[in-house]
């Protein structure tokens, strides 16, 4: 039994040793088998790879299927903190893992899309989970950005296209350079696409996504930055150690350090080699080797996509450069550069196989698989986590700023446009939207060479326009492009100058009524003007008023008598005021003819009251009728009995008037004031028009202080009212502060478009102050001639203000000059205007006051008293 025992050990023994050797020899077989067929082995391995890519993307692409998209617009006082933007950014990463837990990871993802296709300088878009959507469309920003659902883009294929990626280069542990916020730091970006031309089909979007750092990735991330970081210091401390010994050898080595040792005490002690000690490796600190990956605190992966397309050769790769060196704003010690490498002239990269496909696979469904290097902190990304702010330059583009098209009705031309590439084009806005307009200039800075560039415009495109100029210049400036055949009919010109021997005058009656108007209108506008002109109120002046109401209603009831009875030429004109007040038998006549028209309380006063009236009550409303009187050109505009000049039907038909009232004195203020009033009620007067039907007519007001110091108040209520009825002012001024406090508060508050050319520091104050002095004076004051700066409403926005060059007519409408046509022209705005010789007009009004009298004695109820004028009135006749 005892000597068994050992031998069935060993028995054992021997089997588990023959069974191990076994294992290792199927081992040995096994793996020289896969060597010998390893072909099996990658294709299996293939396969499964293979198979799991196809579903994690089958998976992926669902999970995209279900993102939104919102599009952040930010107005022009858009002005974000640094927290808020790191705000937004901790958004942003929150909100990339908002999908469901079946989700890869390439599909959990933000992205920013910065996109430039003509249609803006730069859209901003944000897609995302569909899950993030409330916690995306609230922002941090506040009022000033709005945040709209968006919807997909579709683009349209381009004949060249260009793509790239861009990947951190250099020290990756650094972070980028810290960007300031002002200027903002999409400008670079903003300025790369600024001359994108969106009729070749241009188009440039980048895209950043936004990706939560996954703790694995950062783990052995980290774990290879503290291996590498170790292998330098290792390698650092070697060639340390080795140049150590090596200076020792040296030195050991030198005939100086022999004779030392020959001349020392102990000769022996040379023989020895000294012990060198190696320096130890440093200690590796985490901080210094991990960098911006040391901590986990808001630290994601980010993939920037770059895609560029044009119809034209060369332009999407231009843009592609240019994109390019805008990145380069962001680099420090790490830099954003496009992923790929360079041959000579040819550049391998996202446009080439085999990167290409999965670009566009990445592009089409918004997957972010970053490279590994792509580690970012989101305040390096600052820059990117907003739309543009305030501090942004925006270019302004066709889509923005419509281009001017001559003969285009819909279109107001603005000026000359400087894009920066360099092109220049004519930018106007839309006339419905271009309501009230003020220029604001020097003299000679342009601002009426504009206006007039802008009427002519308007002409041709079939609009009515009155033109009021107190100098004149303006009409012969105008004429050589207004001389065409089909505008001569609608051309009227109201010339009270007075200039040559004999010149041709037209005729307005403000009291006729054989036009239709309304009889307290009439009066009303009158008795306004009168008082606008000459300062008058209820406080103090309120018998001259009363005075002045209560004539001009009897005479425009003896104006309706003559009319309804077939005799519009013996209506009274404004001078028959005069004959009312001091001639006892005309006054009498006209009471008793129009006492049936008359209200009882007007009846009443001048039964009662008129007579306790004393004879210098009248003086204050003679005077400036008498001023009216002694100037010729004045008395025979407005003292005939059917005036051809009519506001309203200019309105109406769509007619061309230029007003030149002829000076700036007492007179001309009074008669500047009548018109004023009288195209003031004219406007208003079409409210029985339904609103539909009314056709937008353009009053052109040169020199405000002017005007305005004749009628403040009508013209103030101009800028108040007439936009209700299609009627749009446009005034032009050389001070601001000059005009009355109504005026410019009106036209201020009001304006469309506000313009200003050079000008002093304190006169183009008022106008940048309304810009928030961006421009500042100190820059507006020093623009050369000619150059405006505006800010004009387009689509119910504010553009601007830009700098534009004022239009110069010899330029913009050479094609449109007739410099032979102008005396045709001359003759056919007279003709139309009804202008007839001075001497002709004087003798018809010297004449009306007694065919007043007859029709007055002929309508009477008596119809036998005859009326007498008296010694006065024949001195005046």
């Amino acid at each position: 039994m005892d000597s068994a025992a050992p031998s069935l050990t060993d028995r054992a023994d021997v089997t588990a040793a023959g069974q191990v050797l076994g294992l290792v020899t199927s081992l040995v077989d096994a793996a020289d088998w896969l060597y010998t067929h390893w072909y099996l082995l990658a294709l299996a391995i293939a396969v499964f790879w293979s198979v799991g890519e196809w579903v994690v993307r089958r998976l992926a692409a669902k999970a995209s299927a279900e993102r939104m998209a919102l599009e952040l617009v930010s107005n022009r006082h858009f002005d974000p903190s640094l927290e808020e933007i790191f705000r937004r950014g901790v958004q942003l990463a929150r909100a990339s893992t908002a999908m469901p837990w079946w989700a890869p990871r390439r599909a959990k993802a933000v992205q920013i899309r910065l996109r430039a296709d003509g249609s803006a300088p730069l859209r901003y878009r944000v897609e995302g989970p569909a899950g993030g959507e409330r916690l995306l469309s609230i922002t941090p920003f506040g009022p000033d950005i709005t945040v709209n659902r968006a919807r997909p883009i579709v683009d349209e294929p381009r004949t060249h296209t260009v793509r790239a990626e861009f990947i951190l280069r250099g020290k990756l542990i650094s972070p980028l350079r810290v960007v300031p916020l002002n200027p903002d730091p999409l400008q670079p970006l903003v300025d790369a696409v600024a001359d994108l031309r969106a009729e070749l089909s241009d188009l440039a979007e980048i895209r950043l996504d936004i990706q939560r750092a996954p703790k694995w990735a950062l783990r052995a991330r980290r774990l290879q930055l503290m291996s590498a970081a170790h292998r330098s210091e290792r390698r650092e401390s070697q060639r340390a150690a080795r140049w150590l010994r090596q200076d020792a050898s040296g030195i050991e080595d030198s005939l100086g350090f022999q004779l030392q040792q020959l001349l020392s005490d102990n000769p022996g002690s040379g023989n020895s080699r000294r012990l060198v000690m190696p320096p130890l490796p440093r200690r590796v600190e985490p901080a210094e080797a991990l960098g911006k990956l040391a901590d986990d605190d808001h630290l994601v992966r980010v993939q920037l996509l770059v895609m560029c397309a044009s119809n034209t050769e060369g332009r999407a790769e231009a843009r592609l450069a240019q994109l390019q060196a805008a990145f380069d704003v962001f680099g420090g010690r790490s830099r954003w550069a496009m992923r790929g490498w360079r041959l000579g002239p040819w550049r391998f990269g996202a446009d080439h196989w085999p990167t290409r496909h999965g670009f566009e696979r990445r592009w089409n469904l918004g997957h972010c698989q970053p490279p590994r290097a792509n580690w970012v902190r989101l305040d390096e990304l600052c820059g990117l986590l907003k739309p543009p702010t305030t501090h942004c330059r925006l270019p302004v583009l066709a889509g923005d700023l419509p281009t001017f098209a001559f003969g285009e009705s819909e279109l107001l031309l603005q000026g000359i446009y400087r894009g920066p590439d360099g092109r220049e084009r004519l930018v106007a806005t839309y006339a419905e939207e271009t309501l009230f307009e003020v220029g604001v200039g020097k003299a000679g800075g342009g601002k009426t060479e504009r206006a007039l560039a802008q009427a002519i415009g308007w002409a041709h495109a079939g609009g009515g326009l009155i033109f009021v100029d107190p100098h004149r210049d303006s009409w012969p400036r105008a004429t050589p492009f207004l001389a065409h055949d089909t505008l001569m009919p609608r051309i009227a010109l109201i010339d009270l100058n007075g200039l040559g021997p004999n010149p041709r005058i037209s005729s307005w009656n403000p009291l006729a009524m054989h036009q239709g108007q309304t009889a307290h209108e009439v009066v009303e506008a009158i008795a306004d003007g009168y008082a606008s002109a000459l300062a008058w109120d209820d406080a103090t002046a309120p018998r001259a008023l009363t005075i002045l109401t209560a004539a001009l209603t009897v005479l425009v009831a003896v104006n309706e008598a003559a009319c309804q009875a077939g005799q519009p030429e013996d209506q009274a004109t404004i001078f028959h005021v005069r004959a009312l007040l001091t001639d006892a038998g005309f006054r009498k006549a006209a009471l008793t003819t129009v006492a049936g028209r008359l209200d009882e309380e007007t009846r009443s006063w001048w039964k009662s009251l008129f007579p306790t009236l004393p004879p210098d009550a009248f003086a204050v409303v003679l005077n400036p009728i008498a001023r009216l009187a002694a100037n010729p050109v004045t008395r025979a505009f407005l003292g005939q009995p059917v005036g051809v000049y009519n506001i309203r039907a200019a309105m109406d038909s769509k007619m061309i008037v230029w007003v030149c009232p002829g000076g700036n004195g007492p007179t001309d203020r009074l008669l500047t004031a009548l018109l004023a009033r009288d195209l003031l009620r004219a406007a208003r007067s079409r409210r029985d028009t339904p609103e539909e039907k009314r056709v937008a007519f353009r009053p052109y007001f040169d020199e405000l202080i002017t005007l305005t110091g004749a009628a403040p108040e009508t013209i103030a209520a101009m800028f108040e009212d007439l936009r209700k009825y299609r009627c749009h002012i446009h005034g032009m001024t050389q001070l601001l502060a000059r005009l009355p406090a109504a005026v410019r508060l009106s036209l201020v508050q009001n304006a469309s478009t506000l313009a200003t050319t050079a000008g002093s520091k304190s006169a183009v104050a008022p106008i940048t102050a309304e810009w928030g002095d961006n421009p500042s004076p100190d820059r507006v004051a020093t623009m050369d001639q000619f150059e405006h700066y505006v800010s004009m409403n387009v689509h119910g926005r504010r553009i601007g203000p830009i700098q534009l060059r004022g239009p110069h007519l010899d330029d913009v409408f050479a094609a449109q000059a007739r410099p032979r046509e102008v005396p045709a022209l001359e003759r056919a705005a007279q003709g139309n205007a009804g202008a007839l010789p001075l001497d002709q007009l004087t003798d018809r009004a010297a004449q009306q006051l007694g065919r007043v009298a007859s029709f007055l004695a002929a309508h009477s109820p008596a119809g036998a008293a005859a009326v007498h004028l008296s010694k006065e009135e024949n001195e005046w006749k």
